[in-house]
């Protein structure tokens, strides 16, 4: 298979059981790849879905009402909220 041409080439070494090292041979062979690609593929893609799991926040239906109910009436400042906003530096 020809190799992609990367502009950053970083390497990264890791160890491994040697059982869970011939699992991952055996599926690159089988879907025709080399162990590089195939490790990369799939762990880049387990990474994106890791990283978006911890990053984005899903409302119920009755939440997002209420969301969009506070930015449609928004409650009036507490002490704490007015203290911060004095606190801050003027711009000029």
């Amino acid at each position: 298979m020809p190799q992609i041409a990367v502009e950053n080439n970083d390497r990264m070494s890791l160890r491994i059981a040697s059982e869970e090292k011939s699992l991952l041979m055996r599926a690159a062979a089988l879907q025709h790849t080399n162990m590089t690609e195939f490790v990369i593929r799939n762990v880049v893609s387990a990474a994106r879905k890791v990283i978006d799991q911890n990053e984005r926040l899903e409302l119920t239906e009755r939440d997002s009402l209420h969301v969009l109910d506070l930015l449609d009436e928004p409650p009036a400042p507490n002490e704490k909220l007015m203290t911060a906003a004095f606190a801050l530096p003027k711009q000029s």
